[in-house]
């Protein structure tokens, strides 16, 4: 064989070689490539997912708060009511004390009642005769006067 063919093949091989070795280089580059923008695209992704997770918890915990305004304001309103209630139980009180005066005021005026107390009356504020049920007079006769 001769030594121009012999170099020929030897350099034919080596190119084949050298453009088999580009090409595998390339194709890892191409692959490496494509991980890096697949890792980029699930490193977007999963931000995007913190993004909304984070959403999700400011808009739970402003619902929280509201929640716990809302109960704070009824608790105030309560009080309020409370102390509504309480007025409105002592006016009650002073009225009925302002009644009882008048009654008893009403009773040192009234000439039929003048120096009986209730015990005498037997706690009935009039001297009316007994009656029954039906309105009419009670007609039977107490076991003492017999």
């Amino acid at each position: 064989m001769n030594t121009d063919v012999l170099l020929w093949i030897i350099v034919g091989v080596v190119v084949v070689a050298v453009l088999l070795v580009l090409a595998l280089v390339l194709s890892r580059r191409r692959e490496s490539d494509a991980k890096l923008e697949d890792d980029r695209r699930r490193a977007e992704e999963h931000r995007e997912q913190a993004r909304e997770a984070d959403l999700s918890a400011r808009e739970r915990e402003a619902d929280a708060m509201r929640v716990q305004a809302e109960a704070q304001q009824a608790q105030v309103e309560a009080e309020r009511l409370r102390n509504e209630g309480e007025r409105r139980r002592m006016d009650a009180e002073g009225v009925r004390a302002e009644s009882e005066e008048h009654l008893r005021r009403a009773d040192e005026i009234d000439p039929d009642t003048v120096g009986r107390s209730e015990s005498e009356t037997g706690g009935r504020r009039d001297d009316s005769p007994d009656t029954r049920r039906d309105g009419a007079p009670d007609t039977r006769r107490d076991e003492t006067t017999r």
